[in-house]
């Protein structure tokens, strides 16, 4: 069983951040859990090469089988994930500003949902599918994927913009992390760093900045599950416990102690993995 990030060869960088592998067998009989999936800040081409994932969302319609390769946009609410007996995901978490360079698609589209990937690259894409399908196993699959998104990024005429650059900066934000230093850093106005960062992530860099901030929350809990809550909303920047709760609630439905506990329950920690 696996779940693991790779960082991609170093001509993908520039595009892409990781590549997390997920590979989980269950035993026939056994319940298969569903993986509650709360907002990060990334947005992703995915593939799933075994079973099939199903997606669904609390206030959406009924939960829906995802396609082979599907291309996720920036989330700002929590989805809810049901694995497969083999479950194989190769998710491709790339750079800010990266998926709409490759794609040209405005990100606002695909914010909270997703699309199918052979939509936008067709025969392509397909092609790569079945080769996925094909291969015995995952470490057979990322040379593919790789290539694949090479020969995409050798296609791009799109030079990066500097709502890239502050996505970058958001991602490792600091005290001085400021949106009016955001925007003299990227030469706009913040009207301007609004639209431009929305059209190219999905949402504005506020929000975005809030996704990350409960992203390192969300993940110190996991690393350090003894530590409380109170020093977990001080080490992430929050300045208090409810301002972090006041985020759960809005990012996931549930308080901080809720969604833990439904975190225990996802399907890596049948295998004693945990997402760090």
């Amino acid at each position: 069983m696996l779940l693991q990030d790779f960082l991609p060869s170093p001509p993908l960088r520039e595009y892409v951040r990781l590549i997390q592998v997920i590979h989980f067998v269950f035993d026939k009989g056994v319940p298969l859990p569903l993986k509650a999936y709360p907002p990060r800040p990334e947005q992703c081409l995915a593939f799933y090469p075994r079973d099939a994932e199903a997606v669904a969302y609390p206030t959406g319609p009924a939960k829906a089988t995802r396609p082979r390769a599907a291309l996720i946009g920036q989330h700002a609410v929590v989805s809810h994930r049901y694995v497969g007996r083999e479950f194989l995901a190769l998710q491709v978490v790339l750079q800010p500003g990266a998926l709409y360079r490759l794609t040209g698609i405005p990100q606002p589209e695909l914010t909270n949902t997703y699309i199918d990937a052979e939509a936008v690259w067709a025969a392509e894409l397909r092609q790569l599918n079945e080769r996925l399908s094909s291969a015995a196993a995952w470490p057979e699959m990322l040379p593919l994927i790789e290539a694949f998104l090479l020969g995409r990024i050798r296609r791009v005429r799109a030079a990066a913009h500097p709502a890239d650059a502050v996505g970058q900066l958001l991602l490792h934000p600091s005290p001085h992390t400021t949106l009016d230093a955001l925007s003299r850093h990227a030469c706009l106005s913040p009207r301007q760093l609004d639209r431009q960062f929305a059209r190219r992530m999905g949402v504005g860099p506020a929000l975005y900045a809030r996704i990350v901030r409960f992203d390192r929350a969300f993940r110190l809990k996991n690393s350090q599950p003894g530590l409380d809550w109170l020093s977990i909303a001080l080490a992430c920047g929050y300045y208090d416990h409810q301002h972090l709760a006041k985020d759960y609630r809005a990012f996931t439905g549930s308080s901080p102690s809720a969604f833990f506990e439904q975190d225990n329950r996802a399907p890596e920690r049948a295998f004693g993995l945990v997402e760090a």
